[in-house]
Formats: C-alpha cells, sequence, structure tokens
C-alpha cells in the first residue's frame, strides 16, 4: 500500500492539494493508494497519545495505523522557518519504535514561499527517517516559490508538472 501524507494539521493546505495531485496520478496508473492528511490529527494528540498515553488516542491510533500498513510512503512537507513542521515530527514520535518506519520505501515532495524549495527542510527530514532505517528515493521535489507555481489544483509551471511526472515514475519503481 502506498500512503501519501500531507506534512502539515494545516486546514486546506496547499501539501494536501499536492497530495491529491499525485493521488489522481497514481489513480491513472491504476494504482492504489490512500492519504493521510495531518490536519485529522486530533488537537490534543501530544497529550493524549504520546509517551504513557502510547496507544490511549484512538483518533490518533487509526492515523498511525495506515503508517504500519504501508509499504511506500509519499510525504509532502512544506518549509516551515527553514525546517519540517514540528506536527510532523510529532507525529512520527508517536509511531511505535523503532519498527514502524524500518525497511519501508519514503519518497520527498518539499514546497516553500521562497527560493530554495525547502531542502534544507528535507535533508533535516531525511536525517530523521534515515535514523528510523526508511529507504528515501533519492529524487526529492523541491518546489518553490509554490504561489507562483501552483494553482491550488495544477502545476502552472510546465516543469514541475514534468519533474513529477518522473517522480511518480521513480517512486513506483522505487
Amino acid at each position: 500500500m502506498i500512503t501519501l501524507i500531507s506534512g502539515t494539521n494545516r486546514a486546506q493546505s496547499t501539501s494536501r492539494a499536492i497530495v491529491n495531485l499525485y493521488a489522481s496520478m497514481l489513480e491513472q496508473r491504476g494504482q492504489a493508494y490512500q492519504i493521510l492528511d495531518l490536519a485529522d490529527l486530533p488537537a490534543d494528540f501530544i497529550e493524549t497519545a504520546l509517551y504513557e498515553n502510547t496507544g490511549k488516542n484512538e483518533q490518533f491510533n487509526a492515523l498511525a495505523s495506515k503508517i504500519a500498513t504501508s509499504d511506500k510512503i509519499v510525504f509532502v512537507v512544506p518549509e516551515y522557518n527553514s525546517s519540517f513542521p514540528g506536527v510532523l515530527k510529532a507525529f512520527i514520535d508517536g509511531l511505535a519504535y523503532p519498527n514502524t518506519l524500518k525497511d519501508k520505501k519514503g519518497a520527498l515532495i518539499g514546497l516553500s514561499s521562497g527560493m530554495q524549495g525547502s531542502g534544507i527542510a528535507l535533508s533535516h527530514f531525511s536525517d530523521v527517517l534515515n535514523y528510523l532505517g526508511m529507504h528515501v528515493m533519492a529524487m526529492r521535489m523541491k518546489l518553490a516559490h509554490i504561489e507562483k507555481n501552483f494553482d491550488g489544483q495544477q502545476f502552472t509551471n510546465k516543469f514541475y508538472q514534468e519533474l513529477l511526472e518522473q517522480h511518480v515514475e521513480q517512486f513506483l519503481k522505487f
């Protein structure tokens, strides 16, 4: 199973819109997938689902089980202050350690308002995933100036659309 993760808990995020675009490309190829949107996390999950409360929050457990049943995961990660969102790290910290991500395959798509396209954020996030034993695909999409290149449903930048097509093809072969 492929899981597409919108890496922010912001409602109606650009990350989620890109997840939806990726999902449509998987559908065109007849590929099964599921979506995990961090906007669906319970607001209090840090207090009710982590550490001594592991396993006690059913809403969190339902989202975490999507990861446990996945073979491959695509993370669509916005850049927050030159890194990835803290809610994404907190979600990962709430997964069963040490084996939830071990030996799974992952792919990264980063987006930012700035000109670096979240390169530093993806580097930080790759370190976390590598530590947890995930195999991360070498092609990492870095989508700079996202507001200028994405209309909320499609890329307005032809090059970005071509890169996404390549990303999907490589990920399916990965």
